[in-house]
C-alpha cells in the first residue's frame, strides 16, 4: 500500500480479532514484511499468525508492511506510516518463490542496503538503519538459497515452535547492544531451526554447479527444520479486512502437511510428518471467530478425513455458517458437507485431478479415479454448484500426447454429467480448467527431473485449446509458460542467483538478461535433469527425508506406480518418522 493509500494513523481499518495494537514506547520495534500486495499478505494465514506471535510480546510492537504501489516509492508500515529505516528487527515471510524479486527493491526503497555484508560491520550492535533481516515462511524451508545474500537470519520451521526462542534472544542482544556477528553466531550454534548464511560458504565444481558448503567452525553442518507437533487451538484468522483478498473470511487451518505423497507437492514432503488437528481443536478456533463472520475458509480440505469433514459440517451448519475452500478431494465429499455446501450458497467450487490422464495420476501419485472424479462432479453440481473448475498440470514427467487426449475425454464426460444435472434444475453453469505448468520442486520427487521449456508448454496448450475450440460451457484459464520457467529457476537456484535478483532492480526488468550478466543461465538450473547422488543447495535445510526414497519415488513415477499414503504410527519409508 502506498502512503496515499493507507489509513491515516489510528484510523485503521483492519478489524482486529485477538490483536494487540501498542505503542513504540519502551518496545522494541519490529517490521513484518510480505513481499506482495497488501490484500494477498492479509489472506496468507501464515503471515497472520507470525503477526500475532510478534505482536502477542509484550516487549516487541510489530507493524506490517507490504509491497508499495510502485517499485521506487518508499514502503511505509499499516500501523503508522513509519519507514523500514525505523525498525531494528525486519522479518520477511515468503510463500512463493516469485516473490523474491521484491525483497531487494523493498530493502532500498526503504533506505535499507539489500545485501547482509552490507548492512554494517560485524562488530556494531543491532540498530535502525543497520537491521537484522530476519527471513522465513515455506519457501525459505523448500530452499533459503536465492535469498541468502539479503538475510542474516533464516528461521527455519514453523513459527509457534520456533520464534518465541528466537526472539527472546534477539531482545537481548539488541538491548545489550551485542555485536551483530556474535549475536548471528549464538543463535546459529544455539538454537534450532537459525540459519545464517554468512556462516556458510558455497563452492562450485568445474560445470559450474554447486558442490559443498564450508561451513563456520561450531556450526551444524545442516540445519534441522523445526515442527510443531500439536495444537489445542487450530490456527485461524487474526486479523479480518475488507481489503483482504479474500476479505471478510474467517481462515482455520486443517491441519499440516499431508498424508497423500503427491510427487510434485512440496508442501506434502516439507511438512512432514503430516498433522491433522482434531475436529475439536477445529471447532475451538471456528468459536474464536467475531459473531459477524459467517463466511468459513478451511484451509487443507485435500487432506482431511471424511470424518472430521462431516463433524466440522455439522457445526458449521448449526452456526449458519458457510462454507468456502480452495479445492477438494474427489473421495472425502459426503452426505453432510454437500448438506453444507448447498446450505452456503456456494455456486464454485473446485476439484483437483492435476494429471489428465488416469496413467499420469499414477505418475504423480495422485490416488484418485476417473470414477471418483465424475461422482463427485456430479454431488457437487447436485449440492447446487453450478460453475465447476478443474485443476490440471500440464508438462508432468512422461507426459505425452496421448495424456492430453485423456485429459479432453475427461473433461467432456465430467460436463456430461453437470450438464445433466443442470439441464433438470434449469440451471446450467460453466466449466473452467486452470491449466497450470509443472514446476519440479526441491524436496519432492521430481525434484531430480526437468522443467519441460517454454516452447513445448505453449505448444500443449495450443493444443488442449484447440481441442477444446467451440464446446460450449467449456472455459480455459492457463498458467503462464514463461513465468512458470522463471519459478522453476528460483525453486531449484542456488546462492549466486541472489545478485541476478539485486540486479533486476526496482520494477524489475528482464530476469534472463539479470543472470547472463552474472554468468549464469536459466536453462542450467532448472532444465537440468539432476543426478541421484548430485549435492543441491537446498540440503543446508534437513528435513529428515532420505533422498534415497525420493530418488526410489522418482523411479515409481516413471513406472506409473502408486505409493501408498503416510501412516505416522508404522511407516518409516522417508526417514522424517524414524526414532519417533
Amino acid at each position: 500500500m502506498s502512503r496515499r493509500q493507507q489509513p491515516a494513523r489510528g484510523a485503521f481499518r483492519d478489524r482486529e480479532i485477538g490483536g494487540v495494537r501498542k505503542k513504540w514506547k519502551d518496545k522494541l520495534p519490529v517490521a513484518l514484511i510480505f513481499p506482495n500486495r497488501y490484500g494477498l499478505g492479509m489472506s496468507n494465514l501464515g503471515f497472520q499468525l507470525v503477526y500475532g506471535l510478534l505482536n502477542g510480546d509484550p516487549d516487541i510492537v510489530c507493524e506490517r508492511v507490504f509491497v508499495a504501489e510502485s517499485a521506487t516509492e518508499q514502503p511505509l508500515s499499516v500501523e503508522s506510516n513509519r519507514p523500514l529505516s525505523d525498525f531494528p528487527l525486519i522479518f520477511c515471510s515468503f510463500s512463493f518463490e516469485e516473490d523474491y524479486v521484491n525483497l531487494p527493491a523493498m530493502l532500498a526503497a526503504g533506505g535499507i542496503a539489500p545485501l547482509a555484508e552490507e548492512r554494517g560491520a560485524a562488530e556494531r550492535g543491532v540498530v535502525p538503519g543497520r537491521p537484522l533481516v530476519i527471513g522465513g515462511g515455506v519457501a525459505t524451508f523448500i530452499n533459503p538459497e536465492p535469498l541468502a545474500p539479503f538475510i542474516d537470519l533464516f528461521v527455519l520451521g514453523e513459527a509457534e515452535a520456533v520464534l518465541p526462542q528466537v526472539l527472546a534472544r534477539l531482545k537481548s542482544g539488541v538491548a545489550g547492544g551485542e555485536a551483530r556477528r556474535e549475536l548471528l553466531y549464538c543463535l546459529a550454534a544455539e538454537l534450532p531451526g537459525c540459519y545464517v548464511p554468512g556462516f556458510y560458504t558455497p563452492s562450485y565444481d568445474g560445470q559450474g554447479n554447486f558442490s559443498s558448503f564450508q561451513v563456520g567452525q561450531g556450526l551444524p553442518a545442516r540445519i534441522g527444520k523445526v515442527v510443531l507437533e500439536e495444537r489445542a487451538t487450530a490456527g485461524h484468522s487474526l486479523v479480518l479486512s475488507p481489503d483482504a483478498e479474500f476479505a471478510d473470511l474467517f481462515l482455520t487451518e486443517l491441519g499440516r502437511g499431508c498424508s497423500r505423497g503427491c510427487r510434485f507437492c512440496a508442501a506434502g514432503f516439507v511438512y512432514r510428518p503430516p498433522r491433522l488437528w482434531s475436529a475439536e481443536a477445529i471447532v475451538k478456533a471456528l468459536a474464536e471467530r467475531p459473531e459477524a463472520a459467517r463466511r468459513i475458509g478451511l484451509l487443507g480440505m485435500e487432506m482431511a478425513r471424511a470424518e472430521d469433514l462431516a463433524v466440522l459440517a455439522e457445526y458449521l451448519l448449526d452456526a449458519s455458517c458457510s462454507l468456502s475452500f480452495s479445492s477438494l478431494r474427489a473421495d472425502v465429499i459426503g452426505p453432510r458437507l454437500l448438506e453444507l455446501l448447498g446450505k452456503s450458497g456456494l455456486k464454485s467450487a473446485a476439484i483437483a485431478p492435476d494429471g489428465g490422464s488416469e496413467r499420469l495420476r499414477r505418475v504423480i501419485n495422485k490416488g484418485i479415479t476417473e470414477p471418483e472424479l465424475l461422482w463427485a462432479a456430479g454431488a457437487l453440481t447436485e449440492a447446487g454448484v453450478t460453475n465447476l473448475k478443474l485443476y490440471f498440470m500440464i508438462g508432468l514427467p512422461t507426459e505425452t500426447e496421448a495424456d492430453l487426449d485423456e485429459m479432453v475425454d475427461l473433461t467432456l464426460r465430467i460436463r456430461e454429467r453437470v450438464l445433466a444435472v443442470g439441464r433438470a434444475r434449469k440451471r446450467m453453469g460453466t466449466i473452467t480448467l486452470s491449466i497450470n505448468c509443472f514446476v519440479p520442486k526441491p524436496w519432492t520427487p521430481f525434484q531430480f527431473h526437468p522443467f519441460v521449456g517454454v516452447g513445448e508448454l505453449k505448444k500443449r496448450l495450443q493444443y488442449l485449446r484447440k481441442k477444446l475450440a467451440g464446446q460450449a460451457n467449456i472455459r480455459i484459464a492457463a498458467d503462464q509458460p514463461g513465468r512458470a520457467f522463471f519459478q522453476a529457476t528460483l525453486a531449484r537456484g542456488d546462492r549466486r542467483l541472489g545478485r541476478a535478483l539485486l540486479a533486476l532492480g526496482p520494477g524489475g526488468g528482464n530476469w534472463h538478461q539479470a543472470l547472463r550478466r552474472q554468468g549464469l543461465r536459466a536453462e542450467d538450473y532448472a532444465m537440468r535433469e539432476r543426478r541421484e547422488a548430485e549435492p543441491f543447495p537446498w540440503e543446508i535445510v534437513d528435513h529428515g527425508i532420505d533422498r534415497h526414497y525420493l530418488w526410489r519415488e522418482y523411479q515409481k513415477a516413471m513406472e506409473a506406480r502408486l505409493t501408498t499414503p503416510c501412516d505416522t504410527v508404522r511407516c518409516r519409508r522417508c526417514g522424517v518418522c524414524h526414532g519417533n
